[in-house]
């Protein structure tokens, strides 16, 4: 049943890929980090490093504590599940506890399950996305650096399960249960932030919490949908139905920048992909929307700080 679910997900793929969020993932080279499990008895604590990447903590047993620098700890009980973006953080049964470095505990290949103490009062998930290149902020700077995923939200129930059958793959030694575990991990983040987004405030700030407001949502989805189009603000004020200065000024309040400014930033990000792929200057231009090499390299270097040809 598992694995029949995971290909109804991804044969779905050419359907899912039409909403930004998903598209943004697959333009960035998101991969699946791979599901990793902590059974701990007893005082323990594990730490962190702060990469790039989109991860998951799941309690499935017990109750421990989240660490993260200039935050309270948050207390954590069976069920639970956090989505940590780009910052360090360690787990631990008290917060007293001084954390050892956990890196080297999952460093071998197929060390997935790590286990403290003499017992198991307390069982966790971890896993999530990682990123090909530097184009993850694009992503990591439209999210808290840290959220908890509602439990009576409508993707909840979604989480709950997906997070089930991550547990059973996790802790199974049959084949193929790595490549299915780093599969449903990805399902898993994508479902966290569902959650997040479907109860975050009209008040946050970003493009992809802005993806649940109908109008800014829409022109979000016809910028990522045409990225070589000559948008104007005129033209996607029409699309969603609004004024020029009404739609200017909800879509910079609700994702962080006007609406120009956010397609040409996009089409940096996506340019800068596609360059380290090895594709030419003139091609990657001209796939973004830009006539003209010169007008290209000088949004590039406004964005990044260097010109096409430099270099990562």
């Amino acid at each position: 049943m598992i694995y029949a679910q995971t290909a109804m997900f991804l044969s779905r793929s050419a359907e899912i890929a039409s909403d930004p969020f998903s598209e943004v993932l697959a333009a960035l080279g998101a991969r699946s980090v791979r599901g990793t499990g902590l059974e701990a008895a007893g005082d323990w604590a594990l730490a962190f490093d702060g990469r790039a990447r989109l991860k998951f903590v799941a309690v499935t047993r017990g109750r421990c504590w989240l660490l993260l620098p200039d935050h309270p700890p948050e207390a954590l009980v069976e069920g639970d599940v956090v989505l940590i973006s780009n910052t360090r953080y360690a787990v631990a049964s008290n917060p007293a506890v001084e954390p050892i470095d956990g890196m080297p505990l999952y460093a071998s290949p197929g060390q997935d399950m790590v286990r403290l103490g003499a017992g198991d009062e307390t069982a966790m998930i971890g896993g999530g996305s990682g990123f090909a290149d530097g184009g993850a902020l694009f992503v990591l700077d439209a999210l808290p650096r840290f959220l908890r995923v509602d439990r009576t939200s409508p993707a909840a129930e979604a989480v709950a399960r997906t997070l089930k059958s991550l547990r059973t793959e996790v802790s199974s030694a049959e084949l193929g249960g790595s490549l299915v575990a780093e599969r449903f991990a990805e399902i898993l983040v994508v479902a966290a932030v569902r959650a997040f987004v479907a109860t975050s405030p009209t008040t946050s700030v970003g493009w992809i919490t802005a993806l649940a407001d109908p109008r800014i949502g829409k022109a979000l989805r016809l910028l990522h949908g045409d990225v070589a189009r000559r948008w104007t603000v005129p033209m996607l004020a029409s699309e969603v139905g609004m004024s020029r200065s009404a739609f200017t000024q909800r879509f910079t309040d609700r994702v962080g920048r006007p609406p120009l400014d956010y397609l040409t930033h996009w089409r940096m990000v996506l340019a800068q992909r596609k360059l380290n792929t090895g594709q030419t200057v003139a091609a990657v231009a001209a796939a973004v929307g830009y006539n003209s090499q010169s007008a290209f390299s000088h949004a590039f270097k406004r964005t990044f700080g260097r010109t096409p040809r430099s270099g990562g």
